[in-house]
C-alpha cells in the first residue's frame, strides 16, 4: 500500500499533537500513517521506517532535543517537515534544536500542525493535479474567510 505522508513521533506523548496533523491531511484526502520511533532510543527503527515508505513525505514530531527531524532528513532523500510541539520548558527555546542543523541536513520547520500538513500536501501537489486543485480551493476558502470577517466589522 502506498502512503503519501508518514507522521513519525518521538514518543506516545506526541499522539494528541500529531492527531491535528492527521485531521488536516484527512481533509485533503491524503493517505498517512502514524509511527513512533526515537532517534535517541531506537535509531534503527527510525531507519526501518524511512526505508518502509520510499515515496512518502515525512512529518516528524518530537520535542525537547529534536534529533528525530535531523536524523530522518539525513537518512532519506524525501522531504522531511519538522513539527515540534510547543513546550513552555526552557521558555520555548527547545525549538532551537529543530532550527539549527548541520550542513547537508535540511528539514523544513513548520510549528503549526495544520500548516505542517498543508506543507506536505503542497509538496505532494507538485505531482498531483487533484491535490493542487484542493490546495487552491483551500486558499480561496481562507481568502473568503478574511473578506467575510472584513465585511462583518466594516458595517
Amino acid at each position: 500500500m502506498s502512503v503519501d505522508v508518514v507522521i513519525v513521533m518521538g514518543s506516545k506523548a506526541d499522539v494528541d499533537f500529531s492527531s491535528r496533523i492527521a485531521n488536516a491531511l484527512e481533509r485533503f484526502g491524503v493517505s498517512y500513517v502514524m509511527r513512533i520511533a526515537s532517534a535517541h532510543k531506537t535509531p534503527e527503527k527510525v531507519l526501518e521506517i524511512l526505508r518502509e515508505y520510499p515515496d512518502a513525505v515525512f512529518i516528524t514530531v518530537a520535542g525537547r532535543s529534536n534529533a528525530l527531524s535531523g536524523f530522518a532528513d539525513a537518512n532519506t532523500p524525501n522531504p522531511v517537515i519538522a513539527c515540534p510541539p510547543y513546550s513552555s520548558s526552557f521558555a520555548g527555546m527547545d525549538i532551537l534544536s529543530s532550527l539549527r542543523m548541520p550542513s547537508g541536513v535540511a528539514p523544513l520547520v513548520v510549528l503549526d500542525p495544520e500548516n505542517a500538513a498543508l506543507a506536505a500536501v503542497k509538496i505532494l501537489a507538485l505531482r498531483d493535479e487533484r491535490l493542487k486543485k484542493k490546495v487552491v480551493d483551500y486558499q480561496n476558502e481562507k481568502k473568503r474567510e478574511v473578506e467575510e470577517a472584513d465585511r462583518e466589522i466594516s458595517v
